[in-house]
């Protein structure tokens, strides 16, 4: 998985940290990764994140490797688009929920608009016929009217605007009056059940095909002027007598002009289309603004955890790491800058780096801003707390999308551990070389030694009356004796150690030790303690050998402390159930450049040593499993530090 962060580039240059390092993987414990799994996986280090090349589970062991490599400008990246993503089938989708939807609700507008309007013409012609007949109605009461003033009278009502026609019709379909009265006489609804119509008094609607233009909005109901009464106005007989029986079957229609129906159902029409049209953008962006909103939910969920995670392998990640801005101040420190540096915890973001880090990391980061180039070193860094810490640094720039620099980014870590293991090994490494060199030079130096002995020998007794050819022979054979007895150490030293564990106690070996050197420490005037708890557990171990662990220790603390002193022995137990041992004295302690030679064999700071004293303790607790450390200050003294596996020993 990729962490990226935006406006961060990965560093330039590429380096590859090859010590044992410390992991922490799917909130498991800590825990080292051996050598052996140095190209097994991955730890891939940008400005802002950390690629982890493995699937490893949590608690086994694995190799990390720190790599810097120069890439593009690193961002924030969940593909696509978000417009990008939409399908075609999404649209499409939504087109079919909301044209369907949008179509239902038009049409059912456009229906209920038009029977309104419908409605509207009724009532209207409804109007007309009711007008018409208040009209003839009063006019029978007047003289000289009849059939003529009823044609007359739907001749000026048919004039209103909006009136197509007006026709009156009797029960066999015949026209009586028409507002064209060319049409008189002619049949006309004859397609109508007529006298049903004359008979119920209902009003009626039809659309009647007009060859002229659109369609006429026909009303029709029976027509009833006079009821039972003739025709006959004051003055005289002017129209025919009409029958009674056919007043009773009079139907009248009124043809209404349906343009202006038309003209309102186009507005209403296209009116519906552009509001499906809104409706259907309107639809479409309330849905893309769901998406829109849930994808904002989506990312802002993924940044958080994103956010969470690196911020989490950033804080325990096993190198330090420090960013500092263009301003000078520092923008990120993680957990093991501050172990390192001896940092206050958490306290110093926002802070002037001048004022937080040492000298030799500010140097650095001098030195990167005028070059401009990633810078690779060892450095020696001095601290306020008087450590010189041995560091790894890997010092370069971050660059952002617009080609700017908002600061530069620190990664290094302490190498104190990786140089005592690169020393245990070429230390290993030199003794085993000179081990096998000293046990073939000691067999071929064995054989004369026994031969001059010898000589030696014969020669004291043959001159035993000459005094001082006879010292000259027992010097002799005392150089030979002791010449003997350092190769023998040698071969010792040289051969494979056998070792025969049994439970040891640490105290008492101390002890057995001590009870040797008890005489020499009183003729020097020199305090001996021993600080070992009773209830220090035992441990496997050769007694004779952990004896001349001891002994070894004490002698070269004796010899040291040459005008009297303190010489202490303490032990405690780790947490891993390792016994660790100190023994301290007080004497006149190793130069620092002797420190890195003094377990080689054959070199000793002493006129009178062999120089085997440390490598044989050395190799003895190497043997037992475990290891060793000096630590000395000339003129204050040397502090002996070896640890061996606890009871189950190795």
């Amino acid at each position: 998985m990729w962490i990226k962060s935006n406006g961060c580039a990965n560093p330039a240059g590429e380096t590859q940290l090859r010590d044992s390092i410390m992991l922490f993987k799917n909130n498991g414990p800590e825990f080292p990764c051996p050598a052996h799994e140095r190209e097994k996986s991955g730890y891939r280090i940008t400005a802002c994140g950390i690629r982890l090349d493995t699937n490893y589970p949590p608690g086994e062991h694995l190799r990390m490797t720190v790599r810097t490599k120069r890439t593009k400008p690193a961002r924030i990246s969940f593909g696509k688009p978000f417009w990008a993503r939409f399908s075609p089938w999404f649209i499409l989708g939504v087109a079919a929920i909301l044209a369907p939807l949008y179509s239902w609700m038009a049409l059912t507008n456009m229906t209920r608009h038009e029977a309104f309007m419908n409605q509207l013409l009724l009532e209207k012609g409804e109007a007309l016929i009711r007008s018409y007949e208040a009209g003839a109605r009063t006019g029978l009461g007047l003289h000289n009217w009849g059939y003529l003033e009823l044609q007359k009278l739907l001749i000026e009502t048919a004039q209103q605007a909006g009136v197509d026609y007006m026709v009156v019709v009797d029960g066999e379909g015949t026209i009586l009056a028409d507002s064209d009265p060319s049409s008189v006489g002619r049949p006309y609804g004859t397609d109508l059940n007529l006298k049903e119509i004359a008979g119920s008094g209902q009003v009626r609607w039809r659309l009647v095909p007009n060859p002229g233009g659109e369609d006429s909005f026909e009303v029709y109901r029976g027509f009833s002027p006079a009821a039972n009464r003739p025709l006959f106005g004051q003055g005289g007989r002017i129209s025919p007598p009409v029958d009674p029986e056919t007043i009773r079957q009079m139907i009248v229609f009124v043809g209404l002009d349906t343009t202006p129906l038309e003209d309102i159902r186009k507005r209403q029409r296209n009116q519906s289309i552009a509001q499906g049209a809104l409706f259907l953008l309107v639809g479409c962006a309330g849905f893309l603004i769901l998406f829109v909103v849930q994808e904002w939910r989506t990312t802002r969920r993924s940044l958080s955890r994103i956010k969470a995670f690196s911020d989490r392998l950033v804080e325990h990640m096993p190198i330090g790491l420090v960013a500092v801005g263009n301003d000078g101040l520092i923008a990120a420190c993680n957990r093991s800058a501050e172990d390192i540096l001896g940092l206050v915890p958490g306290g110093v973001d926002g802070k002037p780096a001048r004022e937080i880090l040492p000298q030799c990391l500010l140097d650095l980061l001098t030195e990167l801003r005028e070059s401009g180039k990633t810078i690779e070193k060892e450095l020696e860094c001095p601290l306020e707390d008087g450590r010189t810490l041995p560091l790894e640094t890997l010092a370069t720039t971050l660059d952002s999308e617009e080609g700017t620099s908002p600061g530069s980014i620190l990664l290094f870590r302490d190498i104190t551990e990786m140089r005592q293991l690169k020393e245990e090994v070429a230390r290993s490494q030199r003794l085993a070389s000179l081990g096998s060199l000293a046990a073939g030079v000691a067999h071929e130096i064995r054989n004369p030694l026994s031969s001059i002995k010898g000589f030696a020998t014969y020669f004291r007794e043959r001159y035993r009356d000459v005094p001082e050819d006879s010292g000259t022979a027992d010097i002799m054979i005392q150089e030979v004796d002791r010449l003997n007895r350092v190769i023998t150490q040698l071969l010792e030293f040289a051969r494979p150690m056998t070792l025969q564990r049994v439970p040891v106690s640490v105290a008492e070996a101390a002890e057995r030790a001590v009870r040797v050197i008890a005489a020499q420490a009183r003729e020097k005037n020199i305090a001996i303690e021993i600080k070992i708890s009773a209830d220090l557990p035992a441990i496997k171990a050769d007694p004779d050998r952990l004896q001349q662990v001891f002994l070894n220790l004490y002698l070269n603390a004796l010899a040291a402390m040459e005008k009297g002193g303190v010489l202490t022995t303490m032990a405690a137990t780790d947490p891993d159930g390792t016994v660790q041992v100190r023994i301290a004295d007080t004497g006149t302690g190793i130069p620092a450049d002797d420190l890195e030679r003094v377990f080689d064999p054959y070199y000793t700071t002493k006129p009178s040593g062999t120089g085997l004293g440390l490598a044989i303790v050395h190799k003895i607790v190497e043997a037992h499993g475990g290891d060793i450390r000096l630590e000395s200050e000339p003129g204050k003294g040397t502090v002996v530090t070896f640890r061996i596996p606890g009871g189950k020993g190795t």
